[in-house]
């Protein structure tokens, strides 16, 4: 979990292959196999074994990745022929996979009536992401999501305080010492150019990339507390040894939230640098793998996990608590108690989306990272 949003190609390396599929299975044979690589909370037994007794004892193997690169990696290095589904975050599908031939198109008259249960802002209209860039293609389908920027505890700092300042909270020179980095790498060095005040998702200029170093070395030089392990992080934060943390949302805090801790919150800014908005989402995709053996069970699977119950088990999966894009549906709201919800801070979520920008790739990744690597050397 420590890894869980790790999204820079430039930073991925070839990872070695899973040999799943089993030798000597002739093509039909394939029907009754299954292998997802994926995120964790799709690989749990409590969501895989229903799943296999629906289809009578099938062979359903689910392995959850590293980074979302990692995962796209295995494909490209022969691993077509391994995998029939992949669970990625939403530049990968269109931006990279589809362009790629990594994965093939979905049947659009089985999953399109999904998106008319979803949440408003992936169904109306249907999430634009999930498609090709010419939106003739459904490359996937959504389901996980949640807005992805900094934790604080209000009772040191309030919610009103945290989003109207925004970025610039951290950049307080009487925050120094105060607070935690959690060290997703990848997210700081987005959440540095947010904090520079420019566009992450677009090239850097050289005046920028100035304005960026010195953040940089602000951040990470003020910075109390350096971690990539998330329980650490909100252990401190409700210790008081920190009173925020750079990087990090529901998907970091819920499991604090759902333990009683309500006052941890992730924090979205109300503006930012990006035609107003300071924040960014995270939205996973889950995709057909362009096997040159397909099995049917695939699109039965992306089928299956739209069901209330099992979209329930994968939002509670991992041991965190995320938003599903099924939470539209009133049956799939109502399997939620109030605490669960709470812990997803569902009563601000479509305001939090309303101030994010999509995630996309980051051109001057490399550059910036460097940048930051020797910032957090000090």
């Amino acid at each position: 979990m420590i890894t869980r949003r790790q999204f820079s190609l430039g930073a991925a390396g070839l990872a070695g292959l899973s040999a799943l599929a089993l030798p000597g299975r002739s093509l039909a044979a394939r029907n009754d196999q299954l292998n997802i690589l994926c995120w964790e909370g799709y690989n749990s037994d409590d969501v895989l074994n229903p799943f296999r007794e629906r289809h009578s004892g099938a062979t359903v193997r689910a392995e959850s990745g590293t980074s979302d690169p990692e995962m796209i990696n295995r494909l490209r290095a022969g691993g077509l022929g391994q995998w029939d589904l992949i669970n990625v975050n939403q530049a990968w599908a269109r931006g990279v996979m589809f362009k790629e031939q990594l994965i093939k198109p979905l049947n659009k008259e089985r999953f399109l009536p999904y998106f008319e249960k979803m949440s408003p802002e992936f169904a109306n209209p249907p999430y634009a992401m999930a498609f090709s860039p010419d939106g003739t293609d459904l490359m996937g389908m959504p389901q996980r999501y949640g807005a992805f920027n900094f934790v604080v505890n209000t009772d040191k700092i309030s919610l009103d305080m945290a989003e109207d300042q925004g970025w610039n909270l951290f950049l307080d020179e009487g925050l120094k010492g105060r607070y935690g980095v959690l060290t997703y790498d990848n997210w700081n060095v987005m959440h540095l150019c947010m904090t520079a005040g420019f566009d992450p998702f677009q090239p850097v200029s050289e005046e920028n990339v100035g304005k960026y170093t010195e953040v940089a070395k602000q951040i990470m030089g003020n910075a109390r507390l350096m971690t990539d392990d998330l329980v650490a992080m909100n252990t401190a934060l409700i210790n008081g040894e920190v009173d925020c943390y750079f990087t990090g949302g529901v998907f970091s805090c819920s499991g604090a939230r759902y333990d009683g801790m309500t006052n941890i919150r992730g924090i979205t800014p109300r503006s930012g640098p990006v035609d107003g908005k300071g924040g960014i989402v995270w939205v996973e995709i889950t995709s057909a793998v362009n096997n040159p053996d397909p099995s049917s069970l695939a699109e039965d699977f992306l089928e299956y996990v739209q069901e209330p119950e099992i979209a329930k088990l994968v939002a509670s999966g991992g041991g965190t608590l995320n938003p599903i894009t099924q939470m539209g549906n009133p049956e799939v709201m109502a399997l939620f108690d109030e605490d669960q919800l709470d812990a997803m801070q569902v009563d601000t979520l479509a305001e939090e989306l309303a101030r994010c920008i999509e995630f996309e790739e980051v051109p001057s990744y490399d550059q910036l990272l460097a940048i930051y690597v020797e910032a957090r050397r000090g």
